[in-house]
């Protein structure tokens, strides 16, 4: 095959995608017509957004409504062909959460592109059945646990994350988005996320200074950030990135959650705590807003913060759903 064959035969690889395209042959040569793309020219000396922060001191993006072209995304993750992950932990009685989360889900999440859901739970039988878009597939993967308390369970979710980006999720998807389950989507959270690394800002800490933020700050952890170091806090409750970032992140976390047991010492927001300590040194290349995890049960005893969203936030895309941390029977 010659170069000029070879050059058109991966063009079209590249734009297998459900997307508009022509393909026309001239001469045993093949020529790809994309669809045009009409929309208004960026200003260039207009910020999209003058009332937040929308980048960080390393140039990552911070994803708020209004900093981004949806249609533009669209067009250039369909001529990707990507296919994105989203796992999530329905296990013991959390499993209450599991079809308001999938449901809400496929209205909003990744609409229009290819998503794996990855259902890690204990009770496969309950696991509740949707027809789904096209395009879309529910993979249940069995797990026991063996941990009583759902600190523990958090935790454990990272080696398994680790442990399924090893053996099959490097074959089956590009992204993975990494969740809790017992939340809802609220409005639209789609590719605009999506980077080799994110994380989420916390809506309980935005704004305030790095030494009120919750870190771990005993020594003896591997989860430790001392007060004088910090940028953001993270919630544990969303991220995600590559397969081979998100691998390592959940890998990195486990082993410092490993070695924590061994010393007889828990982080204080335990996966959590070690997800703030891998991100701070291994920064990530987006991060999301407090638009995209919204907490209001926890708004409500804390009035100032709220009083400044109120003027910031225009969409909440993610709601946290109310729970009972004293549940026994699990």
């Amino acid at each position: 095959m010659n170069r000029s064959k070879v050059l058109a035969k991966l063009v079209l690889e590249s734009t297998q995608a459900d997307v508009n395209l022509t393909v026309r042959e001239h001469r045993g040569l093949q020529s790809v017509k994309l669809s045009r793309m009409l929309y208004r020219q960026p200003q260039v000396l207009t910020p999209a957004r003058k009332d937040v922060l929308v980048v960080t001191p390393w140039l990552a993006p911070i994803i708020w409504e209004g900093t981004f072209n949806t249609d533009i995304l669209n067009e250039q993750f369909s001529l990707r062909n990507a296919t994105i992950g989203l796992t999530v932990f329905s296990i013991k009685t959390y499993m209450i959460f599991l079809k308001q989360f999938l449901q809400s889900a496929e209205m909003y999440f990744m609409v229009g592109h290819r998503v794996i859901y990855y259902i890690f739970t204990d009770k496969p039988e309950y696991v509740p059945y949707l027809n789904i878009q096209k395009g879309r597939q529910i993979i249940i993967l069995e797990v026991e646990s063996y941990y009583d308390h759902w600190q523990d369970i958090s935790m454990q979710r990272m080696e398994m994350i680790s442990n399924f980006c090893q053996e099959r999720f490097h074959q089956e998807v590009d992204y993975l988005v990494c969740s809790d389950v017992d939340m809802r989507f609220s409005d639209h959270v789609g590719v605009e996320i999506l980077s080799s690394l994110f994380g989420t800002l916390h809506p309980g800490y935005y704004g305030l200074n790095r030494t009120d933020f919750p870190y771990e700050r005993r020594p003896q952890s591997q989860a430790h950030i001392p007060k004088d170091e910090g940028d953001f806090y993270y919630i544990g409750a969303l991220f995600g990135g590559s397969v081979p970032e998100v691998y390592k992140l959940t890998k990195a976390c486990h082993e410092a959650i490993m070695v924590d047991q061994a010393n007889h010492i828990e982080a204080i927001w335990h996966d959590e705590s070690h997800l703030n300590k891998y991100l701070l040194y291994h920064k990530p290349s987006k991060v999301l807003s407090p638009e995209y995890l919204w907490q209001q049960q926890q708004m409500d005893h804390m009035h100032d913060q709220e009083m400044i969203f109120s003027k910031i936030i225009r969409r909440k895309k993610l709601k946290v759903l109310k729970k009972n941390y004293q549940l026994k029977n699990w």
